[in-house]
């Protein structure tokens, strides 16, 4: 085979632990942004909740659509080094890091003037988050071609996530209270609010680039495209490849539920610790639990992927969504309830990550053996294509509903209709996409296709071995 690799495909623990630190910088930005941006758009800068959820609509399809342009770029792209996506994360780290402040700066504007300012902040970020996200999603394929390797790589990138997690949902609240943006009872004052918000992605921003620095260092690109062939390839071509690939398919689907079912955690979370439990800063005791869920599934993740096979295991995650919506839909008002909602979402989700990222990487060898190229920074960012705009979706959905319910956050007490809308998003919605997510991984191909994606690279790479002695 055509690969530079080292001799049994092991990837070394300092860069594995790169990979969790790449973790760590990417999902400090999607956890904080994913449970605060809305609020802070209402609530901060008391922006119409209708437009604030225009704003994130647009910035979202946006980022979706960008995502197969820049990966359709990429993909016909080699640096000096001959690498195709390792270095993005040294070139776009900074002026990623620069537009997560600015999207929680008050630039003092009001109307359509401050919705217009938002949009373009949102859209810039989402560039920049775009080109980050190609060695993020992609570096575990090209690091090593084991399928136990990259699933252990992507058991330390969910640890990573899961630290970011920490720092951007759990640790935000008390940062958000040092620096002045919370009163003593943990809700938002609106005179400092926003400087508390616009202090905190400082710190946030040197985590930020520290994590993609550390990642560029230590980690390499080993696997290499056994075809010599280098012709640029159309957007047809790659469109062809990617829709023949019945796993590349399901497995999108499986993320698009992934996606939704995260999202809406992250985005109601605060309206339901505001107006259900009291106390914004509540939503921090909330996140815990979800973060202790992700942690023992990190954990547990490898053993049952080995014990049931991958299709059963991404059934089972699903399955341990489904199950822990039940007490909710049944009582949305019960404190337990949104404990253990949260806490199996963590579970779920560490699975489904874990997992989906895995056979991404595998997903690009078994295109590679139908079709002679690789093509890891287009499977990256056509996943997120959908991924993303069932998430504008889901905002758009949440916010529509918020609206047309009443939501007023200058009132302490919302009206009966805003709780249900609450509720709807946090409860049945997400149980509707972890169904779909069990169906679409019991019926998904990819340990077969897998397999046969090597069978048919061994048997290649000896052909080509004897034809070159």
């Amino acid at each position: 085979m055509a690969q530079k690799e080292q001799s049994d495909g092991k990837v070394r623990f300092l860069e594995k632990f790169g990979f969790g630190m790449f973790g760590v910088s990417n999902n400090i930005v999607y956890q904080f942004r994913g449970i605060h941006y809305l609020f802070f758009l209402t609530n901060a800068l008391r922006m119409d909740t209708f437009w604030a959820g225009m704003v994130l609509t647009i910035g979202t399809i946006w980022d979706a659509v960008n995502d197969p342009l820049i990966g359709f770029y990429t993909v016909n792209r080699k640096f000096r080094s001959g690498e195709r996506v390792r270095p993005y994360a040294f070139w776009y780290a900074i002026p990623w890091a620069v537009t997560v402040i600015l999207l929680f700066s008050d630039f003092g504007l009001s109307g359509m003037a401050q919705v217009a300012a938002a949009v373009i902040v949102y859209i810039l970020f989402e560039v920049f988050n775009t080109f980050v996200a190609i060695p993020y999603n992609s570096m575990a394929g090209l690091a090593t071609p084991l399928d136990s390797e990259r699933r252990s790589i992507n058991v330390y990138r969910n640890l990573g996530a899961g630290g970011g997690s920490v720092i951007g949902g759990v640790a935000a609240l008390p940062l958000l209270k040092l620096f002045g943006g919370l009163d003593t009872d943990g809700n938002l004052i609106a005179e400092t609010g926003t400087r508390g918000f616009f202090l905190v992605t400082l710190v946030l921003a040197v985590i930020i680039i520290a994590g993609s620095g550390f990642h560029y260092a230590t980690t390499r690109e080993r696997v290499r495209q056994q075809a010599e062939d280098e012709k640029k390839l159309s957007l047809k071509q790659v469109a062809v490849m990617l829709f023949r690939c019945k796993s590349w398919v399901l497995n999108t689907v499986y993320i698009v539920c992934y996606g939704t079912i995260n999202l809406l955690l992250m985005s109601c979370l605060n309206y339901y610790a505001t107006y259900v439990l009291h106390s914004t800063e509540k939503a921090t005791i909330v996140m815990l639990a979800y973060l202790v869920g992700s942690l023992i599934a990190s954990f547990l993740v490898s053993a049952v992927d080995k014990k049931l096979g991958r299709r059963k295991t991404m059934t089972f995650a699903a399955g341990i969504s489904i199950v822990g919506k039940f007490w909710f839909v049944a009582n949305p008002f019960s404190v337990g309830a949104i404990f253990v909602n949260a806490f199996t979402v963590g579970i779920a989700i560490t699975f489904a990550f874990v997992l989906f990222n895995t056979n991404r990487n595998n997903i690009v060898d078994i295109i590679e053996s139908k079709h002679g190229r690789r093509i890891d920074s287009m499977i990256a960012s056509t996943d997120n294509l959908a991924s993303k705009l069932a998430v504008a979706l889901a905002t758009q959905l949440l916010t529509i509903a918020l609206s047309r319910a009443g939501h007023d956050p200058s009132l302490p007490v919302q009206p009966d209709a805003v709780i249900t809308a609450i509720n709807l998003m946090l409860g049945w919605i997400p149980l509707i996409a972890s169904i779909i997510m069990a169906l679409v991984a019991w019926f998904m191909p990819i340990e077969r296709e897998y397999k046969e994606a090597k069978a048919l690279q061994k048997f290649v790479g000896a052909r080509k071995t004897v034809t070159e002695g």
